[in-house]
């Protein structure tokens, strides 16, 4: 099946990285490659894009999307935590521009055939890298019933983590927890009658999310990224973030108001005796959401929210 996905809000994210030709810039989840085209088209003839992914399937599909700009582009198959090094090795100093687009393609959840979805009946895989070892079953049918509990409080802000925990142990002891239809069924069935049927999401949204999260360490790695990211830019260079879900946006308005504010001073101290300055300006004060006419034509942009900030 072709590589399908519609990258969300792409006149934002042009605009927040204020693409120039002959500017480098690395798009750090090269996905359906929906914004790395139009990145390329905005830095030409002479500009250069980096695009980096972990899933192999979004590289397959970017060297044969992106083959027009081949001139203009290294592809690399990483995850954007190591991006400094990436740097490093394409004797890449500085970039104007950084892109991370933090949500799943619709390749992913649909044809992956990695058990992102629990509308599918898949392998529970969800590696977003598949030479990663740990895998959503090893998960679920290998930690306790309390460590369950915690990893779909935390990472799912899931309400009923811990009945839901108990359910899955108690299935587990009597047969393996092997596919994604299965799972879902089971933490359905966790849920008490009428609190399942008035929920707005699907009973196992929450959890297919915190699964997905601690397979791939996202927001530790997000964390980090956040931190050394300013180093990786140019002064006026930019950083654009999309993100789908609180967790990340929290983690993500947090740290650029960090490197927005410099300073770590109690406010009680009649001077500053950290030393820290502003590192960046933040240029979304308010989160940047899609237009009604955009959610429209691509739901799975409904709950995007854009964040950027500069380089000082």
């Amino acid at each position: 099946m072709p590589y399908y996905h519609i990258s969300a809000m792409p006149d934002q994210v042009i605009e927040y990285l204020n693409c120039r030709p002959g500017r480098i810039y690395a798009d750090c989840t090269l996905g359906g490659c929906g914004h790395a085209g139009m990145i390329l088209k905005n830095i030409l003839p002479d500009g250069l894009l980096i695009g980096i992914d972990q899933d192999k399937d979004a590289m397959k599909n970017a060297k044969e999307y992106l083959k027009p700009y081949e001139s203009n582009i290294h592809l690399v198959h990483d995850n954007f935590v190591n991006l400094p090094a990436i740097l490093s090795k394409l004797e890449i100093k500085r970039l104007d521009g950084i892109l991370l687009d933090l949500g799943l393609s619709f390749h992913q959840l649909q044809a992956s055939g990695r058990g992102f979805s629990f509308m599918k009946d898949e392998p529970l895989d969800m590696r977003m890298n598949i030479d990663s070892k740990i895998m959503a079953k090893d998960i679920i049918n290998n930690k306790s019933e309390h460590e369950l509990k915690q990893i779909f409080k935390k990472f799912g802000e899931e309400r009923r983590a811990g009945r839901i925990a108990w359910k899955i142990v108690k299935i587990r002891a009597k047969e393996k927890i092997r596919s994604s239809k299965h799972l879902a069924r089971i933490i359905t069935e966790a849920i008490p009658g009428k609190a399942r049927y008035n929920q707005k999401i699907h009973p196992a949204t929450r959890v297919f999310m915190a699964l997905r999260i601690a397979v791939n360490n996202e927001l530790d790695r997000l964390k980090s990224f956040m931190k050394f990211v300013p180093g990786c830019l140019n002064p006026g260079g930019r950083l654009c973030v999309l993100s789908f879900h609180s967790l990340e946006d929290r983690i993500v308005k947090k740290q650029m108001k960090t490197l927005e504010k410099g300073c770590t001073c109690p406010p009680q101290f009649p001077s500053c005796t950290c030393g820290k300055k502003p590192v960046v300006r933040i240029l979304t004060k308010k989160v940047k959401r899609p237009s009604e006419e955009e959610i429209q034509n691509n739901p799975m942009a409904r709950s995007t929210k854009l964040r950027a900030m500069e380089k000082l």
